[in-house]
């Protein structure tokens, strides 16, 4: 199924809708680098999960239905960013309360329980929130988080190539800790929304889905374990803005449900 559906996005025509260039503060953090990072982090993530019996296993029906929406929306990922073609993408499911969900570079995506049953996410619900975390690590938005985070702490300015890949790449190498608490800039989170837009759209989910999810999403804002809120916040600002990227891509998916 996966290779079909690669090979319709090989030959489908491509106009990508409009973020602009990615920041080149991210070529400071060796790609590689932080992916080798996040496998770990997300090795020990599931093993501890997997020690507290929370997580799920093959058979489990919402595992079945996370993986079925990462196959179809995985073939045009490489599209936004070649390196995805290597990526090993990995979906899990972890039984919990929390609101969540991430993708972490390198293709390792976690859904949380929490965010399928208090929200009541229908699919393509569900592939708006992994739209847009798969849109946060194919924009490698982690890469220039941590390259800015590190030149508060160290003093680094644009002028870091002096310094050196090797030196901050050390510092990468050790993040991956960091990588489950980073929080986006607003422009990264509308980056994300939009190109989340556009590969579910391309994979057939309905794009009104995104303004249904974060309106549950606002709806729900007060209660306890949102995880996904405190690195996504949202309001009605986001909702107007998703609104009116619907046209953007709604060929799309008239085009995907031919």
């Amino acid at each position: 199924m996966l290779a079909a559906a690669l090979a319709l996005a090989a030959g489908a025509a491509w106009a990508q809708v409009d973020v602009g260039a990615a920041s080149s503060l991210r070529t400071l953090v060796p790609a590689e680098t932080l992916e080798q990072s996040a496998q770990q982090q997300y090795a020990q993530l599931l093993e501890q999960a997997r020690a507290q019996r929370a997580l799920a296993p093959e058979g489990n029906p919402q595992l079945r239905k996370l993986r079925a929406i990462a196959q179809r929306l995985i073939p045009y990922a490489a599209q936004w960013n070649p390196r995805a073609r290597q990526w090993r993408w990995e979906i899990n499911l972890i039984g919990s309360k929390e609101v969540n969900a991430f993708c972490m570079p390198g293709g390792k995506i976690v859904f949380y329980t929490g965010i399928l049953n208090q929200l009541q996410l229908t699919d393509d619900e569900i592939a708006m929130v992994m739209g847009h975390e798969m849109a946060h690590a194919l924009r490698e938005h982690a890469r220039e988080r941590l390259v800015k985070t590190q030149a508060t702490n160290i003093g680094l300015r644009l002028g870091a190539q002096l310094l050196g890949l090797g030196d901050v790449g050390t510092l990468a190498a050790n993040l991956g800790g960091q990588l489950l608490t980073l929080k986006f800039s607003r422009s990264d989170e509308s980056e994300s929304d939009l190109v989340g837009l556009e590969l579910a759209a391309r994979a057939g989910f309905n794009p009104q889905a995104s303004v249904t999810l974060w309106q549950k999403m606002s709806q729900a804002s007060g209660g306890e374990g949102f995880g996904f809120l405190s690195t996504h916040p949202t309001g009605p600002d986001r909702i107007h803005e998703l609104q009116a990227n619907l046209p953007k891509v709604q060929k799309l998916y008239e085009q995907a449900r031919r």
